[in-house]
């Protein structure tokens, strides 16, 4: 931190003597003060002009995403994941003016992110429900869709979101949270054998069991209702050097539990392989293998599951040609955005 940034946060009393101090200073042939104090000075005065904003999301492989897409004139373009904005921006500034671009997201927060553009509908909705959304709106083709499947940003740093366990907050974990059951709901009324297989399941955690049972047992005596209770409830059960990664485990288990963030990404990936005209792209951004592993099945075989449909031939070819090898984000991305380093793109086209 620079001095003149230390002296911002000391306090308005403290920089109020320092600047009315000046003259003793001076008498006092204290030079360096003197240049702290005009260095302050200069700084509090091109506050106005200093961008003090927190991003609410830094949009992870952005070009390599939106040159996925290959935007064209006239195109019909759907984002499933608005958040801050980032990869909308970027696909309207390739479009033309008849180009259109709908963008969901279920987070009111992602609201404040709105772009005022013409050719831009926001959809403030699950992106299971796409296909829905294309009929409301007389969409009967698409020729991209973008899915960046990570939490924002914001959602992580917003502690009151109970998204992580570095705040103590309320078990919450709703991306929508007008409705829904919560993650003390889940925490406090699911049987051990169902808590347990969502440990396993959504967080491929080995000790499943055992950390489901030591959860029913606490609960019995007080209800488990924030991260930090949580977090005290199961941290002897996992090692101080495993602690971080098997709690970011157990709190993905919950977080996709609450939000049936599975169910929701089978539903939209159908749904956009049934919009996508031939040559239409499907631009997905995968961060933990459970969701690599569907969209991977979906562009190999036509289907979530991996099954391979055999035609009288023997033979049926997946809807989709693979764009280029998956890939990953760059050295320096991952330095500067370290969000960006579980990060997986695939790109298929319609055949």
């Amino acid at each position: 931190m620079t001095r003149v940034a230390i002296f911002w946060y000391i306090g308005e009393d403290v920089r109020r003597d320092i600047v009315e101090g000046v003259e003793n200073f001076w008498i006092n042939n204290s030079m360096q003060m003197v240049k702290i104090c005009f260095e302050l000075c200069n700084f509090e005065a091109n506050m106005d002009t200093m961008d003090t904003n927190i991003p609410y999301h830094i949009p992870v492989m952005l070009h390599e995403t939106v040159d996925g897409m290959n935007v064209a004139p006239g195109g019909v373009y759907a984002d499933m994941t608005f958040g801050g904005g980032g990869h909308s921006r970027e696909i309207l500034r390739r479009m033309d003016a008849t180009a259109r671009l709908y963008s969901f997201d279920q987070d009111a927060d992602a609201e404040r992110n709105i772009v005022d553009d013409e050719r831009f509908t926001f959809v403030r909705s699950n992106f299971r429900y796409l296909r829905n959304w294309m009929r409301y709106h007389d969409v009967e083709q698409l020729d991209g869709v973008l899915a960046d499947l990570g939490v924002s940003s914001h959602q992580f740093d917003e502690g009151e979101l109970g998204f992580s366990f570095r705040f103590d907050a309320k078990l919450d974990m709703r991306m929508n949270r007008r409705d829904g059951l919560t993650a003390a709901d889940i925490v406090n009324t699911y049987d051990e054998e169902r808590l347990a297989e969502i440990f396993y399941l959504y967080g491929e955690l080995l000790n499943s069991r055992k950390l489901a049972s030591v959860i029913v047992k606490a609960r019995v005596q007080a209800p488990i209702e924030t991260t930090g209770q949580l977090y005290e409830t199961v941290k002897r059960l996992f090692g101080r050097d495993r602690e971080k990664k098997e709690m970011a485990k157990l709190f993905q288990a919950l977080r996709i539990e609450v939000n049936e963030e599975m169910e929701a990404l089978k539903e939209m990936l159908q749904s956009a392989t049934e919009l996508l005209r031939p040559g239409g792209r499907l631009v997905v951004l995968t961060y933990h293998s459970l969701e690599d592993r569907l969209v991977k099945n979906l562009m190999k075989t036509g289907n979530v599951e991996g099954k391979v449909e055999q035609d009288i031939y023997g033979t049926k070819p997946s809807p989709y040609r693979m764009v280029g090898k998956v890939a990953v984000a760059s050295r320096e991305e991952q330095e500067e955005n370290p969000r960006s380093r579980s990060a997986k793109l695939r790109i298929g086209e319609k055949r």
